[in-house]
């Protein structure tokens, strides 16, 4: 990886989605712009916000796809990301940091 570049894995989603409620929201429903989480798989020598194996929140849009020994993976900057989900060890905060 080079300078601040990103590589990540989207996390699998399979077409339907549940609401917190427990509703089926089908793959063919019309949402509003939706970011999406990842984790980063690799990063390049200039990014100092996040590290190996973090949760990241990123728009979809941005993005750059790349195929990497039959894997899927997105190429992004570092300034593309929009948060960074911390572990869920800590307590009395909110979990992510930007």
């Amino acid at each position: 990886m080079l300078h601040d570049r990103v590589l990540v894995s989207t996390e699998a989603a399979g077409g339907e989605r549940r609401s917190s409620s427990g509703i089926v929201i089908p793959a063919t429903a019309a949402v509003g712009k939706r970011l999406v989480w990842a984790v980063v798989m690799a990063v390049g020598q200039h990014v100092r916000q996040v590290a190996l194996g973090d949760r990241v929140l990123f728009d979809p849009e941005d993005r750059g796809e790349v195929e990497i020994a039959g894997h899927e993976y997105v190429l992004l900057r570092e300034r593309d990301l929009h948060a960074v989900a911390e572990a869920d060890d800590r307590q009395g905060r909110t979990g992510l940091y930007l």
